[in-house]
């Protein structure tokens, strides 16, 4: 595909505007390590937001969603759409407790939340496994999508896409730090979701698709349209709605839809003004990422089922794919071919925004860890600020170069998002119990982690998974591999639990003292300390988290409703439309009262 000069000129001015912000809060970033990697915590919950909403929309993104609507239907993306739950959770019930911990990184709060060697360990080898192995294979999942649609759009080999989209964000992310990577964002934000719009509704009306009458009555489409699976397909029912909403949303560690919070979204939390702002920046990019962002790539990935129908297709339009790169989250791309000059540079620069925002995101997080919890916990603990971002910029470079070398060896986005899902399948309910029940412990969840990790590996690399697991001719139906991961390793960690000690008296009550857990699970060890009379920091909160998990059931309602209000006035059902949007309403007044309750509870 050729671009015209006007393309050109966007991608460029796109590029220039993003190195001239890390050039500009270079020397502000470069002052500390607080200022490097959490702005001096005083970013607005707008800001923080926005930031979120960018983060999460990478050039993967879209690729998986067209992977799981030509696989599975629009249906299919309840494994993601159910992680709304874990969202709205962190909103109403953890954000306030992560911005009162205080911590630099949320791999901080282990040796906050537990003690002794063991707690040093978990620190350590979390910053590791998170800062680098986790963190290298989103990324290169990522730069795997940009290698895809530098192929499909550019004719580009694999290694240029990789140099040419990984050098700039790079260099903008070692300059900038946090505060260049939320301005970007700021900017990101806009030029992505003009991209996907632009393009969904420029697609949508080819004359190969006929408009969007045409696209929802084709043989290839019609059934792919639905938003709840069949119920009469079973297997399908199991998969694609109840396991996620039953099992998944809690069980599950994924980046953005952490259990309990975490991640780069406890980043945002944690550089917030108070935790007020964190509140409304995480409730602000639940309602952006999962109720207005996924329907224009949805309607790209329905047109591309009649433009391509299957993947012989694709590789016949583009010969250039090699075998180990074709796949179904390649349609995304391959329609986008067909946008004019302008709406094409637009498009382009869009992507490129959602690569930067992502990439900058995951290596200023990553790195971090690196700095917080490895090399000043374990290597200098007396390094000064400016040695400390140094160090960051190092290995803000070096965790790009391995996420590029990993992007080269991978195949698809779908894949990528399995092997995480089964990876952290099991530990997502301990990140929840950690701030509710005192008994948790350090070795509750590093037997999690590694049984989890374990079992995980067993399945994916050896004749187990195809024993118990074959869809032909496997012990257990195929469908029963992650909720079987998940019982394992939850009886493996409970069984632990209670076969070791609690941490001791004095780390309970530093974390009682701060953070006010309250309720029923910490009643025995309240009990049993309340005559030492220790005092908590501050006034003394109402336990609001029976409010809170309230505030979350009317949150997703509303999410929900206008989610799927969007999609019926698109599909043209506009009376379920105006049904679901009475609902949103609705949802949205038992929303507005109980969180009146909770702000006076907390603030």
């Amino acid at each position: 595909m050729e671009l015209a000069i006007i393309d050109w000129v966007i991608i460029i001015s796109f590029f220039s505007i993003s190195l001239i912000i890390g050039i500009w809060v270079s020397k502000r970033a470069g002052s500390s390590s607080g200022e490097f990697f959490l702005s001096g915590r005083n970013m607005p919950w707008w800001l923080l937001g926005i930031s979120m909403v960018a983060t999460t929309f990478s050039t993967d993104t879209p690729n998986l969603v067209t992977d799981i609507v030509r696989t599975n239907g629009v249906s299919g993306n309840w494994v993601w759409w159910a992680f709304l739950i874990t969202g709205l959770l962190t909103v109403f019930v953890y954000a306030k407790l992560w911005r009162k911990s205080n911590v630099k990184t949320d791999i901080e709060f282990y040796e906050f939340r537990y003690g002794g060697s063991p707690a040093s360990f978990l620190r350590k080898f979390r910053a590791l496994y998170l800062g680098v192995i986790f963190n290298v294979i989103i990324m290169s999942s990522v730069t795997l999508a940009a290698i895809k649609i530098g192929g499909i759009m550019l004719g580009l080999e694999p290694w240029q896409t990789v140099i040419s989209a990984g050098l700039i964000t790079v260099i903008f992310s070692t300059l900038g730090g946090f505060r260049g990577v939320v301005y970007t964002d700021f900017i990101l934000f806009f030029v992505a979701m003009a991209g996907s719009i632009g393009a969904a509704y420029y697609l949508v009306n080819l004359p190969e698709v006929g408009g969007i009458s045409a696209l929802l009555s084709h043989e290839n489409v019609n059934d792919k349209l639905s938003i709840l699976p069949n119920f009469t397909d079973t297997r399908s029912l199991i998969t694609l709605l109840i396991i996620p909403l039953a099992v998944q949303w809690w069980s599950a560690w994924y980046p953005g839809a952490e259990p309990g919070g975490g991640g780069y979204i406890a980043q945002r939390m944690l550089a917030s003004k108070d935790e007020n702002h964190a509140i409304s920046a995480t409730f602000f990019f639940n309602i952006m990422h999962y109720a207005l962002r996924p329907w224009p790539w949805i309607i790209v990935a329905l047109t591309s089922i009649i433009i391509f129908p299957d993947l012989a297709s694709i590789k016949a339009a583009f010969p250039n794919i090699t075998d180990d790169k074709l796949g179904h989250d390649l349609a995304y791309s391959a329609m986008l071919i067909k946008l004019p000059s302008g709406l094409i540079g637009l498009v382009m620069a869009s992507l490129i925004a959602a690569y930067m925002s992502t990439i900058s995101t995951q290596l200023n997080w990553g790195s971090s860890y690196m700095v917080y919890d490895f090399y000043q916990k374990q290597i200098n603990p007396n390094a000064t600020e400016k040695r400390l971002v140094v160090v960051g910029r190092i290995s803000t470079i070096v965790l790009m170069v391995l996420s590029a070398i990993l992007a080269l060896l991978l195949q698809n986005a779908l894949q990528i998002f399995d092997i995480l899902l089964t990876f952290g399948a099991g530990t997502g309910l301990i990140f929840i119990l950690r701030w509710f029940w005192w008994r948790i412990n350090s070795w509750s969840e590093i037997s999690a982690m590694f049984s989890s990790g374990i079992i995980a590996i067993s399945l994916k690399t050896t004749n187990l998974g195809v024993y118990f697991f074959d869809s032909d001719k496997g012990v257990f139906p195929d469908w029963s591999e992650y909720p079987l991961v998940v019982l394992v390793t939850s009886i493996i960690w409970i069984a632990v639990t209670f076969f070791t000690k609690p941490e001791s008296d004095e780390v309970l009550q530093n974390f009682c003292k701060k953070i006010q857990p309250g309720g029923p699970g910490w009643k025995k060890f309240t009990d049993k300390t309340t005559k030492k009379q220790f005092k908590v920091d501050g006034k003394i909160n109402k336990w609001n988290v029976p409010s809170g998990i309230l505030a979350m059931l009317f949150g997703c309602g509303l999410i929900y409703s206008i989610m799927f209000a969007t999609g019926y006035i698109i599909y043209g059902q506009y009376q379920t439309a105006f049904l679901l949007i009475l609902s949103s309403l609705i949802f949205g007044i038992l929303l507005i009262k109980i969180w009146k309750k909770i702000k006076v509870d907390v603030f």
